[in-house]
């Protein structure tokens, strides 16, 4: 009996076999604009399907512009995507989805397990394992060959489309916390989700103190920015005895994530005051909640947040453990974080999004 498969990948909807790496390999070996997702309701709906892909494409057009080798490219800056270029790359999204739910629907799992999903587009013609492994995959996909040449047609080769897709169990709200610590800087153009990052954010992980699931990134010690792959946010009391949400402003450098633009709408909507300014740890004793964002986790609570006594240490210790450390706890989750968390799983059930039982 043939072990079951825990990861799938398709690149122009054409499935891969053989060892399919973990998404965090996978990421670090494959250079493109990226996204991920997951589903909800046991596999049911993928959550906020277009606008993942509306930041994806945006993501693509950006670094095409300015930073192609990004995109795993060998030529200059360009601008070259056309409306049709463009539609291909979401009918290669929809084929390849189409075509990986019906792979993992073989795999039975956990009742509580949902599919995460990661989309990364990248230049064409790419001379790595991963492109080799499509060509020896060809051969035996005759049943996908045709659609794959046919989508291949519509951008001309300028691009490939990846789907990889694995088995998650997403954390319960409130009983699974998080614990950050202060490690690094920002990165260069937070504003678009590029997978070389992943390999960078790499360097980050020797200031990883034990039991801490998520490093936190400032570049002055004070001002909170993001997490290496969530945002941040604080609830802080103000003087007049009132608090406000506080989020680092996109042009300090942080990631437009999808769940962050989600809270901010629904603070607008329940009439939680929210204000984009990066939080600061010199200002941690005025911190009543806090709690982070990604579209994995969703909202998710923060149990403690430790910093260096010392900012520049970072960069002249050699690991955490040269490092005096400093930390901030709460008390669970807080009531704003609780009700915010609720809203945004509301929107996830009414939002429409990519119905996979259809």
């Amino acid at each position: 009996m043939a072990p079951l498969q825990t990861r799938f990948l398709l690149i122009n909807g054409v499935p891969q076999s053989g060892d399919i790496p973990s998404v965090v390999s996978f990421l670090e070996s494959t250079s493109g604009a990226y996204t991920t997702t997951r589903t909800n309701q046991n596999h049911s709906k993928l959550l906020f399907w277009d606008r993942h892909v509306n930041r994806l494409i945006q993501s693509l057009t950006i670094l095409s512009q300015i930073r192609p080798e990004l995109l795993g490219s060998n030529s200059n800056p360009h601008n070259h995507f056309s409306p049709k270029s463009l539609q291909s790359i979401h009918n290669l999204l929809t084929q390849s989805l189409r075509i990986g739910f019906e792979l993992t629907s073989k795999n039975p799992t956990r009742f509580d397990d949902e599919l995460a999903i990661t989309a990364l587009v990248r230049s064409g013609n790419n001379n790595n394992n991963n492109n080799n492994n499509n060509n020896n995959n060809n051969n035996n996909n005759n049943n996908n060959n045709n659609n794959n040449n046919n989508n291949n047609n519509n951008n001309n080769g300028l691009l490939d489309v990846i789907l990889h897709i694995g088995f998650y169990l997403p954390p319960v709200f409130g009983v699974s916390s998080a614990r950050l610590a202060v490690a690094g800087f920002g990165r260069n153009l937070a504003y678009v989700k590029y997978s070389d990052w992943v390999r960078v954010r790499k360097g980050l992980e020797k200031m990883r103190p034990p039991n801490v699931t998520e490093l936190l990134l400032t570049n002055d010690g004070d001002h909170i920015l993001e997490g290496s792959i969530t945002n941040f946010f604080v609830v802080c009391r103000k003087e007049n005895c009132e608090v406000e949400l506080q989020t680092a402003p996109i042009n300090d450098g942080v990631l437009p994530g999808i769940i962050r633009q989600f809270v901010i709408e629904v603070c607008s909507e329940i009439g939680v005051p929210l204000r984009e300014i990066a939080p600061s740890w010199s200002e941690r004793d005025l911190w009543e909640e806090a709690f982070i964002t990604s579209s994995l986790r969703i909202v998710q609570h923060v149990e403690m947040i430790q910093a260096p006594v010392n900012f520049e240490d970072l960069s002249l210790k050699k690991t955490w453990k040269d490092l005096n450390w400093v930390s901030k706890s709460f008390e669970g989750p807080g009531s704003i974080t609780t009700l915010i968390q609720k809203e945004i799983m509301r929107r996830a059930e009414r939002e429409a999004g990519f119905n996979i039982r259809t």
